[in-house]
C-alpha cells in the first residue's frame, strides 16, 4: 500500500537565521517566544531541517512520500516587508528540495496574507512555475481571518490557479481566555482557533463567493465533523428567528454541504479509531488523507494505525494515497516508480472489514 503523509513540517537553517532575527508584530510576541525556543532545541531542529534523516525514517516505516511544509506559524508573525520576500526565498528553497527528490517529497508553499496581493501572485508562482502542491496558511494573521474582504485577492488566486489551502492551527487570536493550564497549544486553543477559522468561511458566504475552493482541516477537520447535525440544526433555526439581532449572510447550501464539499480532513495527530469511524461516516473515506504532523508526532504510531485500523480496502487506499493524489495533484505513476525503486513498504497488520 503507497503511504503519502501530508501534514509534515520542516524548516531550513537558511530560513532560520533570517526569521529569528526578525521583529514580531504585536500580539504575537509569546507564540513566537515559543516557537523559537523549540526551534532552537537541538533535538527538535534536527527533526526539523534534516531531511535525509527524515527519508531514512520513511523508508524504515514503509512510508512513500511526505508533503512538506513550513513549520508553523510561517511567516505570518512577521511584518509584511520581511514576510513577503522571506515566503519567496523559502518556497523557492522547497521548491528545490521537491525536485531533488522526485515522488518522495511534495510542498506546500508558505505565503504572507498580510500583503493580500503579493500573496495572490506567489500562489500564482507557487503552482505554476515552482511546481508546488498547495499552500500553507496558519490560521489568522493579526487576529484576521480569511473570510474578510482584504483576503479576496488571495482567495480568488487559490480557487484560480486550483490551490488547496491547508489551514493549520496556530495559536488563537482571543489569547488571553488561553493563557493558563497550557491551553493555547495543541491541547485545546490549536483545534478551538482552525475550527472558528473554517466555520467564519462557511457561515460568511465566503464558499458562495469561492465555490471552488479546496480548505484542508488537519486533526479529522479540528472537531467540526462531530458537531455537523448541531450546526446544521442552530442555523437553520437562528436564520429563521435571529432576524437583525444578529445578522447572517443568506447561504446556498447547508454548513454541512460546504462541508462536504469544500473541505477535506487528515489524520495528523488522530490515531483514534473511534473518531476515524466517525470521520468517515461523516464525510467519506474520499474526503480523508492520511498525515502524521512530523515531527510534533510519532510517525511508527501514525503508520501503524493506518495499517492496522479495521477499514475496507478501498477506505485504506483512499485515507493512504488516493485522496491525497487528487487533492495536491500529487502523479500516481512518479510515486508508483519511486516506490518501486526507493522503498520497500512493509504489508503486515492491514486488515479489512
Amino acid at each position: 500500500m503507497r503511504v503519502i503523509a501530508v501534514e509534515e513540517h520542516m524548516t531550513t537553517e537558511a530560513f532560520l537565521r533570517v526569521a529569528h532575527g526578525l521583529d514580531v508584530v504585536p500580539g504575537d510576541e509569546t507564540e513566537m517566544d515559543l516557537m523559537r525556543t523549540v526551534e532552537n532545541t537541538a533535538g527538535f531542529r534536527a527533526r526539523l531541517a534534516d531531511l535525509d534523516a527524515r527519508l531514512r525514517e520513511m523508508d524504515a516505516l514503509g512510508q512513500d512520500m511526505a508533503v512538506l511544509s513550513l513549520n508553523p506559524p510561517g511567516v505570518q508573525p512577521y511584518p509584511a516587508a520581511d514576510a513577503v520576500p522571506l515566503a519567496r526565498e523559502f518556497n523557492d528553497a522547497l521548491a528545490a528540495i521537491v525536485r531533488r527528490h522526485p515522488g518522495r517529497f511534495g510542498g506546500l508553499a508558505t505565503v504572507a496574507p498580510q500583503d493580500p496581493v503579493a500573496a495572490a501572485a506567489e500562489i500564482e508562482r507557487a503552482m505554476g512555475p515552482l511546481g508546488l502542491n498547495g499552500i500553507m496558511i496558519n490560521s489568522h494573521t493579526g487576529g484576521r481571518y480569511l473570510d474578510e474582504p482584504e483576503f479576496a485577492p488571495l482567495l480568488a488566486a487559490a480557487e484560480a490557479n486550483r490551490a488547496p489551502i491547508y489551514l493549520h492551527p496556530r495559536a488563537p487570536s482571543m489569547f488571553a481566555a488561553y493563557r493558563e493550564y497550557g491551553m493555547p497549544g495543541a491541547i485545546w486553543g490549536y483545534q478551538a482557533e482552525a475550527g472558528l477559522h473554517a466555520m467564519r468561511l462557511i457561515l460568511s458566504g465566503t464558499l458562495d463567493r469561492h465555490p471552488g475552493l479546496t480548505v484542508v482541516l488537519g486533526h479529522l477537520g479540528e472537531g467540526i465533523p462531530y458537531w455537523l447535525r448541531r450546526i446544521d440544526n442552530r442555523h437553520a433555526f437562528a436564520a429563521r428567528t435571529a432576524g437583525a439581532a444578529t445578522p447572517m449572510p443568506r447561504l446556498s447550501l447547508t454548513p454541512s454541504e460546504y462541508f462536504r464539499r469544500n473541505f477535506v480532513i487528515t489524520t495528523s495527530g488522530i490515531d483514534d479509531p473511534d473518531v476515524l469511524a466517525l470521520a468517515l461516516r461523516a464525510v467519506g473515506e474520499d474526503n480523508i488523507m492520511f498525515a502524521i504532523d512530523s515531527p510534533y508526532e510519532d510517525p511508527a504510531s501514525a503508520v501503524a494505525f493506518l495499517r492496522s485500523m479495521p477499514l475496507t480496502d478501498d477506505q485504506r487506499t483512499a485515507i493512504g494515497h488516493r485522496t491525497a493524489e487528487r487533492v495536491f495533484g500529487i502523479a500516481e505513476t512518479e510515486t508508483e516508480t519511486e516506490t518501486e525503486t526507493e522503498t520497500a513498504p512493509g504489508s503486515g497488520g492491514i486488515h479489512t472489514a
